[in-house]
């Protein structure tokens, strides 16, 4: 049985130091090219500030170090030798929403259990030896704006694990969800711990964590007024750790469950308004091949626009992968963003801002439209 990870809040209240091509744990600023992180819980934003990722070496001092790209990140230093039936050496993550007061942008997070519809959230990484798990880390909390150690639930999903090491607590059954099947270890220390182990292990995983959550809160786990704070994807090395690497993580929440059932509801649109409306673009960060950017609409007429919903005109050659803040989609030329149903109606003199990434050059699109209406 190991003890789980827990960054002291007094070593976060500690002046950081800067080291090679460091940044500071406190108001990251964004990763634009490779970025190496050494300071123990420094950390750094990624695609416009949609997710942040930071070191955590937590639990020993082996001066781990990480290269961060616009896409993940790769252990390059610190081959970790603690002992396998206590805590991990550290847990390097890239996450979406707030931990220990560093936030996200766009992550629709917190997010109260009771209103889960899906949680949409893709990975891939790259493995190495040593004994590690590669695991989801999500933090639930009763309070929506936790800027410390979160006190309801932490559920952990392991996608692949080398080694001796296991969850917290003891194995209490199995569990079939996302298709296939995973033993299910519950344990407490101070707050309760899920743990969910994949029992065929795998390099990528492409789930709706809502699945998971409500599980747990079956098993009383997790309660359906708690917060949903953070969604994190790591590594917990014991032994060893370069080369462990994340290539890609994505995090979306859409629909409303309305009571925390694991299914997801569609909102039928029913547009009405708004009569006008005003529209500005901006590029928040670009790279080789793709960029991410913003849309604020604002809603200039007098009469709310119900159920909203946006269009406009991709440039040649751009290919939206994603959103957030909406559920963005594209057929041919056309983007189309709808709104959430946590925020399905937009008032007179109200905007909203939807983010979304895409393959491509970097380019402002045209012909936005609110409703119907043609913005400004």
């Amino acid at each position: 049985m190991r003890v789980r990870t827990l960054r002291p809040a007094a070593l976060l209240l500690a002046a950081v130091t800067a080291v090679a091509g460091l940044v500071v744990a406190f108001g990251p600023p964004e990763a634009t090219a490779a970025t190496t992180i050494c300071e123990k819980f420094g950390s750094t934003k990624i695609q416009g500030g949609r997710y942040v990722v930071e070191n955590n070496e937590w639990g020993a001092s082996d001066g781990q170090c990480i290269s961060v790209s616009d896409n993940g990140f790769t252990i390059t230093s610190g081959n970790h030798n603690v002992p396998t039936n206590g805590a991990p050496a550290a847990y390097p993550s890239i996450y979406a929403g707030c931990h220990y007061g560093n936030c996200s942008s766009g992550s629709g997070l917190p997010l109260q259990v009771n209103r889960f519809g899906t949680l949409s959230s893709s990975v891939a990484y790259s493995t190495a030896s040593g004994s590690w798990n590669a695991s989801y880390d999500l933090w639930f909390d009763p309070n929506p704006n936790q800027s410390g150690q979160n006190t309801g639930a932490e559920l952990m999903i392991w996608g692949s694990h080398q080694g001796p090491p296991q969850p917290i607590g003891s194995k209490v059954g199995t569990a079939s969800l996302a298709g296939t099947g995973w033993d299910v270890w519950v344990g407490n220390i101070g707050w309760n711990v899920i743990s969910y182990v994949r029992q065929q292990t795998t390099n990528s995983l492409n789930l709706n964590l809502a699945e998971f959550a409500n599980d747990a809160v079956r098993r009383g786990q997790v309660q359906t007024s708690w917060y949903l704070t953070s969604v994190q994807f790591g590594f917990e090395p014991w032994q060893g750790g370069p080369g462990l690497a994340v290539n890609s993580f994505s995090f979306s929440p859409s629909g409303d469950g309305g009571g925390g059932g694991p299914t997801t509801t569609t909102t039928t649109p029913n547009p009405g308004g708004p009569g006008s409306c005003r529209a500005a673009h901006k590029v928040t960060n670009s790279w080789g091949s793709g960029f991410t950017a913003e849309v604020t609409l604002t809603n200039t007429g007098s009469s709310t626009a119900n159920n909203w919903r946006s269009t406009w005109t991709a440039p040649s050659g751009v290919s939206v992968t994603n959103g957030w803040n909406a559920t963005v989609t594209q057929s041919g030329s056309t983007v189309t963003a709808t709104a959430p149903s946590w925020s399905p109606d937009l008032a007179p003199g109200q905007s909203v801002t939807i983010g979304y990434q895409a393959n491509g050059q970097a380019a402002a699109p045209n012909g936005f439209t609110l409703n119907g209406a043609q913005c400004s």
